[in-house]
């Protein structure tokens, strides 16, 4: 692939975190590394070798910048190491690229930059300069391992410690749709009626963090889009907080998708916690999944819901 300023990638070359598959196609070879699952399986679609870990070195490490800044700086840090060529960074300006820039002209010389509408491009050699960036696992509040780029990482979730609160006593199998690093699992898990809990995450790092927080031997793990996971038996209760953000973008079709996948594999008798912010239109959804939605309160920013009597279509 060739680039303004010289640039040319056409070796063997690592890319971590694209969004697209466009954004890729031109390095045909390309390794991708993708911790999501729903893209993961875009790339896998496509035909690239896909994994959810970096593995092994590569001739060049193309960075897609992400949103979070200690996330940013740890990709920098480990395609720095794994590259035995060039480092190649591509962000947006919203993704705090110009600051990152800075940060890494002052440790190493820049090969070349590249401005772009809304962004840029920077390269520069492979080196261990930046071995302090690396930011991996590490204890947040109430004992719980968190990483950098997964939901709530600095904090346990406000609506996440509402629901627990509101839960009651759970039984038999119950699904976490979106489990994160498993501060809901571990809720649903104090409860001694629960036979299994069933933690569907699709970001892998996160469900890595929710395997180590949680011991218990009732827990099963899926590194899963919750979407269209499929359990070998309905449930008797599904809890969650959906997601609303797919990718960069606030969507609410995305949570009004995680309604209609946990009617799908709830028993005749099974029932739905929720939390959500209050802004967000889910009712219309909620109706056409379940025959009966209670507001179980919550507070100014969030809304607490039980549906029962899931419909079947």
């Amino acid at each position: 692939m060739a680039a303004q300023g010289g640039l040319s990638l056409d070796q063997d070359v690592m890319v971590l975190q694209p969004d697209d598959v466009s954004d890729v196609l031109a390095l045909h070879d390309a390794r991708v590394v993708q911790p999501f699952r729903p893209v993961f399986e875009a790339f896998e679609a496509a035909g690239f070798a896909v994994s959810p870990e970096t593995d092994g070195a590569a001739d060049a490490v193309v960075v897609c910048l992400p949103r979070a800044k200690a996330e940013a700086y740890g990709m920098v840090a480990e395609a720095a190491a794994r590259s035995r060529g060039l480092v190649v960074v591509d962000g947006r300006k919203t993704d705090g690229v110009d600051s990152l820039l800075k940060a890494v002209r002052a440790r190493v010389p820049l090969g070349g930059t590249v401005s772009k509408a809304h962004g840029k491009l920077f390269w520069f050699a492979g080196t261990d300069a930046f071995e302090d960036w690396r930011a991996g696992p590490a204890l947040t509040e109430g004992g719980f391992w968190t990483a950098p780029g997964v939901f709530s990482a600095d904090a346990i979730d406000e609506g996440s410690a509402l629901l627990a609160e509101a839960l009651p006593d759970l039984k038999g199998h119950v699904a976490d749709l979106g489990a994160g690093w498993g501060f809901l699992g571990a809720h649903i898990l104090s409860r001694p009626n629960v036979e299994a809990a069933h933690l569907i995450e699709a970001h892998h790092m996160a469900l890595q963090c929710a395997e180590h927080n949680i011991t218990d031997t009732r827990a099963r793990f899926y590194w899963a889009d919750a979407r269209n996971w499929q359990p070998r038996a309905t449930m008797d209760a599904v809890v969650m907080n959906p997601p609303f953000h797919d990718g960069r973008a606030a969507d609410p079709k995305l949570g009004q998708a995680f309604i209609a996948a946990a009617a799908a594999m709830l028993a005749p008798k099974g029932k739905l916690f929720m939390v959500a912010n209050r802004h967000l239109p889910y009712e219309e959804a909620l109706t056409a999944s379940f025959r009966k939605t209670v507001d179980l309160g919550g507070n100014q920013r969030f809304k607490l819901i039980l549906s029962e009597a899931p419909r079947r279509r």
